[in-house]
């Protein structure tokens, strides 16, 4: 991947379990889904050190779903690219969890790259006390 050791680094100790991965239908599925939807290297990289669990999850069942609703809010595959490089956590929530903090935002005003990410992190009770 050319990644800087020290990022490797960070995520091999993340998830040790990368090294039992099938690099044909595990780990290259997915870089090659994450340059799809616009991330490049440096994005890359980042995204898989902060977050190495992405490779745990389905493409097809989890992460291109999550990938679909952003886009159903109005993101476009270069924002969402630029948001899961900045906070690839998203990858991990559910998928009911993300549409109804979703929704909420939505309620509020349009959603935006910058404030989606930021406020997914807050656990239920600050997130209620802000947009419920």
């Amino acid at each position: 991947l050319g990644m800087e050791e020290s990022q490797a680094k960070r995520a091999l100790l993340g998830l040790p379990v990368l090294l039992g991965l099938s690099i044909e239908k595990n780990l290259e599925p997915k870089v090659q889904w994450l340059k799809d939807i616009g991330m490049d290297d440096v994005q890359l990289h980042k995204t898989i050190a902060q977050f190495p669990e992405l490779f745990k999850y389905s493409l097809e069942n989890n992460l291109k779903p999550k990938a679909q609703m952003l886009r159903d809010w109005g993101f476009a595959d270069s924002q969402i690219a630029k948001l899961l490089s900045i906070h690839p956590q998203l990858l991990g929530l559910s998928a009911k969890r993300l549409a109804h903090r979703g929704s909420v935002l939505a309620a509020h005003g349009p959603l935006m790259d910058q404030s989606l990410g930021s406020v997914m992190g807050l656990n239920d009770a600050k997130f209620a006390a802000r947009f419920e």
